[in-house]
């Protein structure tokens, strides 16, 4: 079975119109009984009126003497009155056509009360639909009969009807105005809903540079202003998964790049090898070769490893205060060899007492990659590691004699797979300074270079003292 659906936009013109016909419709009922029971307030307050003037003329020493003037006054006003005595007899006028007066036992007791009977509207005992009021009289503080005063209510209620086409004909006016006016609100509510409707299709489709109007008026504006910070969030990680994506594309290009030298030295090797094409007193170099290749596969797999670990925060840190000398020391120990054999000094320049808070295998790792990078790019050159105590943080700089980096090269050196000079890379594979931002940044701190095609390069590291934390 299919479902019915129905716009919005009628749903609005209908939940609005049906409030106001409901609220019309109590309004328009009880104005209708309060003008009923006003108007026949006052048609029994005027028969109270003359009644009373009657009663009166009743209580002079000679009652009745001007009572046919009454009958002609209130005549021409379409009232008719009786007086009658307490068996219910009329005892004025003489001869009428006015019926007999018969009160039920409860409304006796309200005239011999002494109070006014007052009955708006009465079709039973007369021959026509009246209203009456009926006022005790007295003669000696005798209860001696009572005054009757009726009038047809057609009047009234041709009043009321004449009121009621009135209302009605407002009540359509003010509906149709209304209906105007909900045609309007609606029709701008339900273009509001298409707008985010629309920027909700373009978002599914992928577009999310979208930006609905925003206002503090109401919950739309709230919404929309919502929306946009969504959209603005998938914006953002729509474009980190294009990096993302591009990154892995790179990584897989240059890894591929990187592995495809070493394993083909191998495989020729290995081939050469299997098929005694190599000769004998070469066979040693050849196997030498092929150890030292796949040695270079193994550091690759392992620099990749640590550097994918440092970069999604699954290194742990365990920082101390190390003793800069002692750190500085152990640098020049590992790399005193690896220097030597370019022709290269290892210099170590700590101020006495400098303490630097870090982990001491990561910071190892840190002054190592660099140091190696130093050894590197310098032949017959000096390598110098200092420390420097500042005031919220500790200096620590690695300063070569090297072949320095063109200017426009700086920034890039920390590029995972650069390679400032391609020649002189062999063994390198262009991680060591991407691992030592990453784990730099680890530590809160800084890393910045200084270098001129030429003329050496200077690493200075930046790391804050135990009790100081980079915002």
């Amino acid at each position: 079975m299919k479902n019915t659906r129905i716009k919005y936009f009628y749903q609005l013109i209908a939940s609005h119109m049906s409030i106001l016909l409901i609220a019309f419709l109590i309004l328009s009922i009880l104005f209708v009984r309060f003008v009923d029971d006003f108007a026949y307030a006052e048609k029994a307050e005027e028969l109270e009126n003359y009644g009373g003037q009657i009663i009166k003329e009743l209580e002079q020493s000679r009652p009745g003497t001007n009572l046919q003037s009454y009958v002609s006054i209130l005549k021409a006003q379409n009232i008719s009155f009786i007086v009658f005595d307490q068996q219910s007899r009329i005892m004025y006028p003489v001869s009428g056509s006015f019926p007999p007066v018969e009160l039920t036992p409860e409304e006796w007791n309200v005239i011999e009360r002494g109070e006014t009977l007052t009955v708006n509207r009465d079709v039973e005992r007369f021959e026509l639909s009246v209203t009456f009021v009926a006022m005790p009289y007295f003669e000696n503080e005798q209860l001696a009969g009572g005054v009757l005063l009726a009038a047809p209510v057609s009047g009234v209620s041709e009043m009321i009807a004449e009121l009621n086409k009135t209302l009605v004909t407002a009540v359509l006016i003010a509906l149709a105005i209304a209906l105007l006016l909900s045609l309007g609100l609606s029709k701008m509510h339900v273009s509001r809903i298409k707008r985010m409707r629309k920027a909700t299709s373009m978002i599914s489709e992928g577009h999310y540079d979208v930006n609905l109007p925003e206002s503090n008026f109401d919950e739309f504006g709230d919404l929309a202003h919502d929306f946009n910070k969504m959209a603005a969030k998938l914006q953002q990680s729509n474009e980190e998964i294009d990096r993302l994506e591009n990154r892995r594309r790179q990584f897989m290009a240059d890894v591929s790049h990187e592995m495809r030298t070493p394993l083909t030295t191998i495989a020729g090797i290995m081939e050469g090898l299997r098929n005694n094409m190599i000769e004998e007193n070469q066979r040693e170099k050849g196997i030498r070769l092929a150890s030292e290749e796949t040695k270079r596969l193994i550091r690759l797999v392992n620099e990749n490893l640590d550097y994918e670990k440092i970069r999604s925060n699954q290194v742990t840190l365990t920082k101390e205060e190390i003793e800069a000398d002692e750190l500085l020391e152990i640098i020049q120990e590992q790399l005193f060899l690896q220097g030597k054999e370019k022709g290269n000094q290892i210099v170590i320049q700590p101020n006495p007492g400098d303490v630097i808070y870090g982990d001491m295998d990561r910071l190892i790792q840190i002054l190592v990659n660099i140091v190696k990078n130093a050894i590197q790019f310098t032949e017959n050159g000096m390598i110098t590691i200092s420390t420097q105590a500042e005031a919220e943080q500790m200096k620590i700089t690695v300063e070569d004699t090297g072949a320095g980096i063109d200017v426009e090269e700086i920034d890039l050196v920390w590029r995972r797979f650069y390679k400032a000079d391609i020649s002189r890379g062999s063994g390198q594979f262009g991680l060591g300074l991407s691992i030592v931002k990453q784990l730099v940044t680890l530590h809160d701190g800084e890393i910045q270079v200084e270098s001129k095609s030429g003329h050496g390069t200077k690493f200075i590291i930046y790391l804050p003292h135990k009790n100081e934390r980079r915002s």
